[in-house]
């Protein structure tokens, strides 16, 4: 007999207490956060991890004094991530201090060796992310024994925070263990459709909850979350 799946929304991040779960939503990164309060709402939204671009090519770049208070004030409760672009690691070392960063995202041409020397010389867990175009760039992840992979959208020139979109069946050429994370143009609108397309660890939103570069939305960082929850699958208690 096939088993009977529901499906359920979340009341304030949890899961509602009817049967036990099969298959719980995604975990979710805000990303491109600037302002503290923009990084609470994220947190009461549910954000596994909060993400600042700490690279000053970015209209989504955040000051080090704000990363440093987001990541004081909130790294109880989230993951804190900072973004990087090419740099050196010396700069990964001193961002990871002072804003206590224990997630590292490398959005640039970072080699594995790279990454394995940021992980190893700030103790923070290393996430690679490629931009895609065709399944090529989701295979030369295999090298990258990080403990993250993310996919994003290619757009020339930019390194991301594009709003684009990828075709999501390529993510089926991931075929490593590491958990993936799905990036490029996500918003409420269109995550459920990406997670059933994608099923990954977690979903990374930045312009598509926002009002502007940097200045999140209160209402569709909501709204995200609220979509992405939609996405669990229960099934009913045995016996």
């Amino acid at each position: 007999m096939m088993r009977q799946i529901w499906r359920i929304s979340v009341i304030g991040g949890a899961l509602r207490t009817m049967g036990s779960v099969d298959f719980a939503a995604p975990k979710i990164k805000f990303c491109g956060l600037t302002r503290v309060d923009d990084a609470a709402c994220a947190v009461e939204a549910g954000a596994w991890a909060l993400g600042m671009v700490l690279w000053p090519g970015s209209p989504r770049s955040c000051s080090p004094d704000v990363a440093a208070e987001i990541g004081a004030t909130y790294r109880r409760r989230a993951e804190i991530a900072g973004v990087f672009v090419n740099p050196t690691l010396d700069e990964v070392t001193r961002a990871a201090a002072d804003a206590n960063l224990s997630l590292l995202q490398m959005h640039g041409d970072e080699g594995p060796v790279f990454c394995a020397e940021a992980a190893r010389r700030t103790g923070c867990r290393v996430m690679k992310a490629v931009r895609v175009r065709s399944g090529a760039d989701i295979q030369a992840l295999g090298p990258f024994h990080t403990d993250f992979h993310l996919l994003d959208s290619y757009v020339p020139g930019l390194p991301g925070g594009t709003g684009e979109t990828f075709a999501w069946e390529l993510a089926r050429s991931h075929g490593s263990r590491v958990p993936l994370i799905l990036s490029g143009g996500l918003r409420a609108g269109n995550v459920a459709e990406a997670i059933a397309a994608v099923a990954p660890f977690a979903v990374d939103v930045a312009s598509g909850v926002e009002a502007g570069p940097g200045r999140k939305d209160h209402a569709e960082i909501e709204a995200f979350a609220a979509a992405v929850a939609s996405t669990a699958i229960l099934s009913p208690s045995a016996g």
